[in-house]
């Protein structure tokens, strides 16, 4: 459980919910803090300054007519701000048991006369003070004689962050239950099709590609892996498809010519073709079959070099115009045996430097795919052309055509329309061209045939 996706997500979420709390509770604290120490601050020091005003006076006045009490009783001026006034200097006042509290000399500097903030904790008193000190002068610039000191408990402060603190940890627990409530909703809608997915994945390692990948609502990184694993699960079942049906064609192919050379092998051996024409024939037929198996085997064996890249092509001289005539002849018995209109146009014929017996394996694939397609009495056209640097060999057929949905498809080893034959032809003419620098282009219309055009770079030799 605590290894599964679903239960990680809402807990890093979580996690990072209570980092980024904890951080900014802490700044805000801090913070308020800071400007709370700044409003006492700005209180006492508004209160030393009155207050200093006023004892000054009463300093200044008792100077100079000998007044033995304080107009202003320093015990009810406390009850009034709630903070408490003390006095460090020269005794000046006649009475100190009015209530102002005498600090120590060396609590704090109040000669330089300069205004101060400190903290300290007065004689007999147990909590530490923020405390203002206000110098007092018998004139405006004369030096100080004394200083008064406002303060008031640091807990002041301390009290004014409880109900901050409270109100941001309900802020805090409120964040912490809608952001667990959404790191679980997210985190169903993200691991909900993962481990669909994951399913699937599991059903495709058992070799069961039919399987029912969700639609991912919305998009992104999930719909989009969602529809990629989709792709790839019906390409796996369309490559295991290919595979069984190019075994069964292989299998077909190499078991007839086989059956065909075993059964005259075995008249052979038996006497039973004695006659030295029917003995002849017989050998033909096994040579024949034979050249078929080698074509086969040889096929299988280019598609898997082509793929691997491990292809070598040779580099010569190659008469186009001849080599076309060459293909054009191979097919000429076919044609006549299934009267089929069959033509050749050669409007140029170009030497280039490629692979000779490549160029016209692939030519031969093209015509044969051509003649497979074309239905007796059909139409079969070559026709060989040159210009801006290039040289094409088209193949023209009036057969039925390949449907737009499939014109990629039919370059895919293995892969045939009707499930025959072994689906090596135009995939192996179609790498060809591509090691040889060129390419296959496919014009065709449904019903009305097809045009399948070999380009390549017209180069030639110095």
């Amino acid at each position: 459980m605590f290894r599964s996706l679903r239960f990680r997500l809402p807990a890093l979420f979580l996690v990072g919910i209570v980092v980024s709390g904890v951080i900014a509770t802490a700044v805000a604290l801090a913070l308020f803090q800071n400007y709370a120490r700044q409003q006492l601050l700005t209180k006492l020091r508004r209160e030393a300054n009155g207050l200093t005003q006023l004892y000054q006076k009463q300093a200044i006045s008792a100077n100079d007519t000998g007044a033995r009490t304080l107009r202003f009783a320093p015990a009810q001026l406390e009850r009034a701000t709630g903070d408490k006034i003390f006095y460090v200097g020269a005794n000046v006042f006649p009475d100190q048991v009015s209530g102002l509290r005498q600090l120590p000399q060396n609590t704090v500097d109040w000669r330089s006369g300069e205004k101060r903030t400190f903290e300290f904790r007065p004689p007999g008193f147990k909590r530490t003070y923020l405390a203002v000190l206000q110098p007092m002068r018998l004139a405006p610039r004369s030096s100080p004689f004394g200083a008064l000191v406002v303060a008031t408990p640091k807990t002041e402060i301390t009290s004014r962050l409880a109900p901050l603190g409270e109100r941001l940890g309900i802020a805090f627990l409120g964040g912490i239950i809608v952001a667990g409530l959404l790191a679980w909703y997210l985190s169903r809608r993200i691991t909900g099709p993962v481990l669909v997915l994951s399913g699937a994945a599991d059903e495709i390692s058992r070799g069961h590609y039919d399987v029912a990948v969700p639609e991912v609502r919305g998009g992104g990184e999930i719909g989009h892996l969602a529809d990629r694993f989709s792709e790839m699960a019906t390409r796996l079942s369309e490559a295991e498809r290919q595979e069984r049906n190019f075994l069964m064609s292989v299998s077909h192919e190499l078991r007839t010519p086989l059956t065909a050379i075993r059964g005259h092998v075995d008249a052979l051996r038996e006497g039973v073709a004695a006659d030295p024409t029917v003995r002849a024939a017989s050998l033909d037929m096994i040579a024949s079959e034979t050249t078929r198996l080698e074509r086969l085997v040889g096929d299988v064996l280019d598609l898997a070099k082509l793929e691997a890249h491990r292809f070598t092509l040779l580099k010569e001289e190659v008469d186009m115009g001849r080599l076309c005539e060459q293909a054009y002849a191979a097919f000429g018995e076919q044609a006549r045996r299934r009267k089929i209109d069959y033509d050749k146009t050669f409007q140029a014929e170009p030497t280039i430097v490629s692979d000779g017996d490549r160029v016209l394996q692939i030519i031969s694939n093209l015509l044969s795919n051509a003649f497979r397609w074309t239905p007796d009495g059909g139409r079969v056209e070559l026709e060989l052309t040159a210009s801006n640097g290039r040289v094409s060999v088209a193949v023209d057929d009036n057969g039925p055509g390949v449907p737009v949905d499939e014109r990629e498809r039919i370059f895919r080893p293995f892969w045939s329309r009707d499930d025959s034959g072994t689906g090596l032809g135009l995939a192996i003419a179609h790498e060809l061209a591509v090691a040889l620098g060129g390419s296959i282009e496919l014009d065709s219309q449904a019903g009305q045939g097809s045009r399948f055009e070999l380009v390549l770079p017209a180069e030639r030799s110095n």
